[in-house]
């Protein structure tokens, strides 16, 4: 596992991705180095995500980084 995963804005639209490979949301913003996902974005969400226009909000959850075991170029995989 990767404790000391830092995200940027590159990760923005990844998907996130539970240890069994299932989708479970998308980073919409990436602040502080913490991503923010919302569980269940829409086609505009993913959208200004891509665009860096994402911005945290209620109905977001901000990723905790020792919970994420690998990033690749479009997904975050999650830890058991």
């Amino acid at each position: 596992m990767q404790n000391d995963v830092t995200l940027t804005e590159d990760d923005e639209g990844k998907n996130v991705v539970n240890y069994n490979g299932e989708q479970i949301g998308r980073v919409i913003e990436v602040e502080h180095g913490e991503a923010h996902v919302d569980p269940d974005p829409g086609l505009t969400d993913t959208i200004r995500s891509k665009l860096g226009w994402g911005e945290g909000d209620k109905e977001s959850y901000r990723l905790d980084n020792s919970k994420i075991e690998s990033v690749s170029d479009n997904e975050i995989h999650l830890s058991r």
